[in-house]
């Protein structure tokens, strides 16, 4: 068992998308809101997943703590190919911020924030 967990504060789908990312990962348990709650009936309201071994405690508790590049996810790849799969998983939000930053003289987190969060 592992000691610490990372716990993340999510609105929506967040757990969904990095699930599908990893190839080793998985949904190990959802928790939904009932009758009361602040959320609606039958909405996610925590959940617990797996990502390459590693076990993360999520809660989705809506847009009033977003996820911010505060919280960032260091992942080691063995090989090109892995780096390309990841990067391509996401390749409009990946471009936009590659983009972002690319012009900047030093790397300024709102402004990555902004590209990142463009729907």
């Amino acid at each position: 068992m592992q000691k610490i967990t990372p716990f993340l504060w999510f609105d929506n789908q967040a757990m969904n998308f990095y699930v599908s990312v990893f190839k080793n990962s998985k949904v190990v348990k959802v928790t939904r809101y009932g009758d009361v709650g602040p959320g609606p009936k039958g909405t996610v309201m925590s959940a617990t997943f797996e990502l390459e071994g590693q076990t993360f405690y999520a809660l989705n508790g809506g847009p009033v703590f977003s996820f911010t590049p505060a919280i960032s996810f260091f992942v080691s790849c063995e090989t090109q190919q892995e780096v390309d799969e990841l990067w391509e998983k996401d390749p409009e939000k990946a471009g936009r911020v590659m983009q972002a930053m690319m012009q900047m003289d030093k790397i300024e987190i709102e402004g990555l924030k902004r590209a990142y969060a463009q729907d």
